[in-house]
């Protein structure tokens, strides 16, 4: 009898997936193009840093950053069904369980994915991180990358567009998703979804199916234990043709970034046009009760925790003591006879900053009621003048009020205009416009300075 090529795939296919131990589905493990394995002790399975321990559990990424696991089928599966001369991706189903380590039960690594690989190439020259051990940064979107999955992703990537830190998405040639949703399930009885996290480092289970003839993926998952939900998590239209166009491989990848985590796979089973076996939940391996050196990673949280909260306290106090200082250095005293002068009141900040902190070197000169300084306003760009008086000194005080209340009255051409004033504790302000030349008594008393005659004087 000769076979078409096709068909001599799969008979290849079936005699080498036969040989694994581990596989149910009749006595060669594969029958029917379909396999079982409730745990993977003597699978064969082609691994790419991914392990299975003496009891049977698939360990994809063991704990260590920036590395990638891959487990798939040792042969591609004839996914091409030829009828009347033409082709059709063929319908299959795939159930797995799995579970997801991270350091912390409320932050991980990257996660992991269910795929359909073209090509071992695009397998092996996959990347670790954010492209969970399926594709790289050159065919990440390329068409020519020919993989489908179905990611469990635990870090939400914005240059993927990832809806959440938690999600379950559909990829077809890209880790930007034909469609994702955050991960749960939808409880037969109430009908309401209900969350799960996928790094809660317990056992969930995944459905995955393909409808050929309406061209449909449909991903359902739940709780280890719970029966199917009627109700998918997600389904959408997709037509794989254009990623399987033969042969191709499945299994399954995962990735760590900067952080690290553990991926687990329990059990997993295949089929082609048919409903994957069900897996057998007693014969599962067990996960792992902690995380290596849980203790001591819990340890070294707390105490960057305690050192990060010590420290943004210590940060908070500081911050507050400074605006409190700030607050006290500028402060400033206001009553209601005030209100009227509003408009002509400087702020005490501006006129420190004028003249530099009153700094001695813009010392105009002293008298019996306070220090004059020279000072720069930024806003309005002018030069004033600004006598420093004493709030302790009742006459001072009384000259300030009187030259407050004289505002907008007195103008004179030979007297130095009043513009404004300020007041803070223990110290009275009053600003007037700057005088370059300084005032007439130096002209009129000061022998050292250039004698005034008469008409001058007058």
């Amino acid at each position: 009898m000769l076979l078409k090529p096709y068909q001599l795939g799969t008979l290849l296919l079936l005699v080498a997936a036969g040989s694994g131990p581990a596989a149910t589905g009749g006595e060669d493990g594969f029958e029917g193009q379909q396999f079982a394995y409730n745990g993977f002790k003597g699978a064969n399975l082609t691994l790419d840093g991914a392990v299975v321990t003496s009891k049977g559990l698939l360990v994809l990424t063991d704990g260590t950053s920036q590395i990638k696991g891959q487990a798939f089928h040792p042969s591609p599966l004839p996914f091409l069904a030829v009828t009347n001369g033409t082709g059709a991706v063929r319908s299959f189903s795939t159930t797995f369980v799995f579970a997801i380590f991270g350091p912390y039960t409320d932050l991980s690594s990257h996660g992991m994915a269910f795929f359909i690989s073209a090509s071992r190439e695009v397998l092996s020259t996959a990347l670790p991180g954010r492209y969970l051990g399926l594709l790289n940064s050159s065919n990440d979107g390329s068409r020519t990358a020919r993989v489908f999955a179905v990611e469990l992703d635990t870090i939400l990537n914005p240059e993927f567009n990832d809806i959440s830190g938690n999600h379950v998405g559909i990829d077809v040639d890209s880790l930007v998703s034909l469609d994702s949703t955050d991960a749960g399930y939808y409880d037969d009885g109430t009908g309401r979804f209900l969350n799960l996290s996928l790094i809660s480092r317990t056992a969930m289970q995944v459905w995955v199916d393909y409808d050929s003839g309406a061209t449909k993926i449909t991903v359902t998952m739940a709780p280890l234990g719970v029966a199917r939900p009627k109700k998918p998590l997600l389904q959408i239209t997709v037509d794989l043709s254009g990623v399987v166009q033969s042969t191709a491989y499945v299994g399954f990848s995962s990735a760590t970034g900067i952080m690290n985590a553990r991926h687990f796979v329990l059990g997993w089973s295949f089929a082609m046009d048919g409903l994957a076996p069900a897996l057998d939940i007693s014969m599962l391996p067990a996960l792992p009760q902690v995380w290596p050196n849980q203790r001591f990673m819990s340890v070294s949280v707390k105490m960057g925790l305690a050192l990060a909260s010590v420290t943004l306290v210590s940060v908070g106090i500081g911050i507050y003591i400074f605006v409190r200082w700030r607050r006290l250095k500028y402060s400033e005293v206001h009553e209601d006879w005030e209100i009227p002068f509003g408009p002509n009141r400087f702020s005490y900040k501006d006129l420190f900053h004028a003249t530099g902190g009153f700094s001695d070197k813009n010392l105009l000169g002293r008298g019996g009621f306070g220090s004059v300084y020279k000072g720069v306003l930024r806003k309005p760009d002018m030069k004033v003048a600004v006598k420093r008086l004493s709030h302790n000194s009742r006459q001072g005080k009384r000259e300030f009020i009187a030259e407050v209340v004289s505002i907008g009255r007195l103008r004179h051409r030979n007297i130095a205009r009043l513009l404004g004033y300020c007041r803070r504790k223990g110290e009275l302000l009053l600003v007037y416009e700057y005088m370059e030349n300084g005032s007439l008594d130096k002209y009129l008393h000061n022998r050292n300075s250039s004698v005034l005659d008469w008409s001058h004087r007058y």
